[in-house]
């Protein structure tokens, strides 16, 4: 189907507003002989003559009096999807966005963003979904925001570097692993007691058993866990060392009687970010949502960096 001239419905808008060439003109700041040119086009293309004379003056025809309402809708209509988003209203805003993460990062990021998220926008929720194969693709339709350590995106997915983890092992306070006053351990210290590892794959190798290899050296690995969490119930209830994220296990020892110890490893860097797909980027909603991402991680006191990629 070919599309008439848009540009002409705001001149029959003028028009049937007016019922007068020289009137419409004056709006539209055209001349008269131009807007009388438009005039003839537009009767050629709506097929009724729409001004007809009327003694000194012109009458709209029973089509033009038809069309008037439906030409007014049409523009303000046209107008209106032209127009860039209105400012968006937080505490008004009604919608389920969908957060992929895994449980570290819900339980440092998570409580303070509910409060937000309750506090300024009550019609919001969070929906925290599990990790899985963290495929980007998801990021096009079913996930809203990838929270933590990210695989090489695709062009079409935006991202923000959030704050770089460190890693460190906890144990039972008070366990031969963690005796009371111990806040390091020492290479011969870490070896000597199992580990219990966290893998969503129940994958026992990583980088650790490389960096103590390249010393000639083992540790026993007596588990792999999924979450975090199951690590910390494991290492409340067994002699072992649980390696997570520094930010998780100082929170989880708030409550937990458990001991975070500095490993005597230089792990390589895993830097923690937020994804979205462009689709979202400039979308208001979603704007404020990443804001209340950053701004939390500013409110923890873990350092962050501006910039996207």
């Amino acid at each position: 189907m070919q599309l008439p001239d848009m540009n002409l419905l705001p001149a029959l808008d003028a028009l049937l507003r007016e019922g007068s060439v020289t009137g419409a003109a004056a709006e539209l700041n055209v001349s008269a002989s131009a807007m009388s040119r438009t005039l003839g086009r537009l009767r050629r293309v709506v097929g009724d003559p729409l001004l007809v004379p009327a003694g000194r003056g012109l009458v709209l025809t029973p089509r033009a009096r038809e069309l008037r309402p439906r030409v007014e809708a049409a523009l303000a209509g046209a107008l209106a999807a032209l127009q860039p988003p209105a400012p968006v209203d937080i505490a008004a805003l009604e919608r389920e966005f969908r957060v992929r993460t895994n449980d570290a990062v819900a339980v440092v990021l998570g409580s303070a963003m509910a409060a937000r998220v309750a506090r300024e926008a009550p019609g919001v929720r969070l929906r925290i979904l599990p990790e899985g194969d963290e495929d980007p693709a998801d990021l096009r339709d079913r996930i809203d925001l990838d929270l933590g350590a990210l695989p090489e995106l695709p062009p079409d997915v935006r991202s923000r570097f959030l704050y770089q983890p460190r890693h460190v092992a906890v144990a039972r306070t008070g366990s031969r692993c963690a005796p009371v006053g111990t806040s390091e351990l020492m290479i011969n210290q870490f070896i000597s007691v199992p580990h219990v590892v966290v893998s969503r794959r129940g994958r026992s190798h990583s980088v650790v058993d490389e960096l103590l290899a390249e010393r000639g050296l083992c540790r026993q690995v007596l588990a792999t866990v999924p979450t975090h969490s199951a690590a910390c119930f494991l290492a409340l209830e067994s002699e072992v060392l649980a390696l997570l994220p520094g930010e998780f296990a100082e929170r989880v020892a708030r409550v937990m009687p458990l001991t975070v110890l500095e490993i005597p490893l230089e792990l390589p860097p895993v830097p923690l970010a937020m994804a979205w797909h462009l689709r979202l980027d400039t979308d208001p909603g979603h704007r404020w949502l990443r804001q209340v991402v950053v701004e939390t991680v500013r409110g923890l006191e873990i350092a962050a960096t501006d910039g996207a990629s």
